[in-house]
């Protein structure tokens, strides 16, 4: 088998694993399969957790995952169940709404295997989008801690007070290093008079 047969035997094992056949048409579960047809909100509401509420996710838990007991979730792992619950939501909403001529029962096929192929990768995808989602925030706040120190500083410096503390303290900065500098020229003026008289004495 050449490298183009396996590639093309790849993609059709993974569209069949992303899709379902209706009445002789190609119904697509991974819901980004859709994008070519979606605008700037569609695609935000579909891609940033958050957009369903969370009653409506709590009355879904059981509807996708009625294997799991969750009192004994812990939190981070709720968290991630309940964004693959809205992405069982959102992409049973594109679903219908691309394909208005599908039945109660033939969507309820759908959910069925959506549920079984697709609540893994969901997961996958709500972890990567947690993440992200920290990073911006960590990013932002960072931003703006460096912002607000910045505004402090400059507040500072602009008061009268710091102006009458700074000025003599600039002065007293400025005198120890000419006072320095200047003990420094000194002793280098004064070292070769003292070397140059030893000589002459010793000769």
């Amino acid at each position: 088998m050449t490298v183009a047969n396996q590639t093309e035997v790849v993609a059709d094992r993974r569209l069949q694993y992303d899709s379902i056949q209706l009445s002789g048409k190609t119904i697509f579960l991974n819901p980004f399969l859709y994008w070519r047809r979606f605008d700037t909100n569609t695609d935000r509401w579909l891609r940033e957790p958050g957009q369903i509420g969370e009653e409506q996710i709590r009355i879904n838990r059981m509807r996708f995952y009625p294997e799991i007991d969750w009192n004994y979730l812990e939190q981070e792992e709720k968290n991630i169940k309940d964004g693959a619950v809205e992405m069982f939501l959102k992409s049973l909403e594109l679903i219908s709404t691309f394909h208005p001529e599908l039945s109660s029962g033939q969507l309820l096929e759908v959910e069925r295997k959506m549920a079984v192929t697709k609540k893994r990768a969901f997961e996958r995808w709500v972890e990567k989008s947690f993440r992200r989602r920290f990073k911006k925030e960590s990013q932002e706040k960072q931003r703006i801690a460096r912002e607000r120190l910045w505004r402090e500083w400059r507040e500072w410096l602009s008061l009268e007070t710091t102006h009458k503390a700074v000025v003599p303290l600039a002065a007293i900065c400025v005198f120890a290093v000419f006072g320095g500098w200047s003990m420094g020229i000194s002793s280098n003026s004064c070292t070769p008079y003292f070397s140059s008289t030893d000589q002459t004495s010793i000769n």
